[in-house]
């Protein structure tokens, strides 16, 4: 694979959420888009999508060239494929079908042209497994929704190239994403890991009445939640230890976490915890923010998963 092989057109497989959303981010970076999706009415959910996600794109920044007009559509994979230096794979999350549709864009596209999936659950060890050119296959996952949230995570298989990690960080971060490199296949990438990591403990104290759900949300978002929007936990506890910085947290702060870390819940999610978290959440009190409508927010539907 040639790393200096530039990414100028892409195809996006799959157009529901997170596919239209990355569509709608391609193109706003000017680069050209063919889109394919054997659903009915694909192609016009698609371009609704697009529309409604375009003023926010403006308001962020159109690249040169960027325009809705260099989006196309085919129902025809092998059409969509045809010349494309990056595929954005966004189909079911089943691994049968992710292996058949990587064997076969494999199959339809010359060994240069990057396959990337999306996936937030199956390894890229598994979509691979059938390619004859397994080394450019990789996962490039974001959070939800693409063309609003920077955070892509990129995770290469037991037969990923290191040309192909090294060129899809590239790729993805010339185009204003922030890329972060997964070393090893793990369930859920690590954004998943860290967000259930977080609700897990918020369903326990949840389960346990130590607060309500209103609480637990503004416990969150009033207050590490502002911190975790500028800076990651490192940087923070780096921070909280003042001018010997980590090193002093460890050496003073560290016991207490520990003591934090062995009182943790290991909640499970029963019938009765499922029947239960429904009924608490919508006894939450009304606030400004709607819960009504998932557009409310990005303009688009999202949900907490990407």
């Amino acid at each position: 694979m040639s790393f200096t092989k530039p990414v100028n057109r892409i195809a996006i497989v799959g157009t529901g959420v997170i596919g239209a959303s990355w569509a709608a981010l391609y193109l706003a970076r000017g680069l050209d888009v063919v889109a394919t999706d054997p659903a009915p009415n694909a192609e016009e959910n698609l371009r609704e999508y697009v529309d409604s996600a375009w003023p926010a794109l403006e308001q962020l920044g159109l690249s040169a060239g960027a325009t809705k007009e260099r989006l196309s559509f085919t129902a025809k994979l092998n059409e969509a494929l045809q010349g494309v230096d990056l595929v954005q794979e966004n189909g079911p999350e089943k691994p049968d079908f992710k292996i058949k549709l990587f064997s076969d864009m494999d199959a339809l596209t010359p060994a240069t042209t990057i396959l990337a999936s999306s996936s937030s659950g199956i390894p890229i060890g598994v979509s691979q497994s059938q390619c004859k050119h397994p080394e450019r296959c990789v996962i490039g996952h974001p959070f939800n929704p693409p063309h609003l949230v920077p955070l892509v995570e990129i995770v290469g298989g037991e037969k990923t190239s290191a040309e192909t990690i090294e060129r899809s960080m590239a790729f993805y971060a010339s185009i204003g994403k922030r890329p972060i490199h997964v070393k090893k296949e793990v369930v859920g990438h690590v954004a998943n890991r860290l967000q259930a990591a977080l609700y897990r403990e918020v369903v326990y104290l949840i389960d346990q009445d130590v607060l309500s759900v209103s609480d637990a949300d503004a416990a969150v978002s009033w207050g590490p939640g502002l911190r975790w929007g500028l800076m990651g936990p490192n940087l923070l506890f780096h921070l909280a230890g003042g001018r010997g910085g980590i090193h002093h947290f460890m050496e003073h702060l560290s016991g207490p976490m520990s003591t934090w870390w062995k009182d943790l819940g290991n909640p499970e999610f029963t019938p009765e915890l499922k029947r239960r978290s429904p009924r608490a959440f919508w006894r939450k009190p009304a606030t400004s923010r709607s819960t009504t409508s998932p557009k409310s927010a990005t303009g688009s539907c999202s949900d907490c998963s990407p």
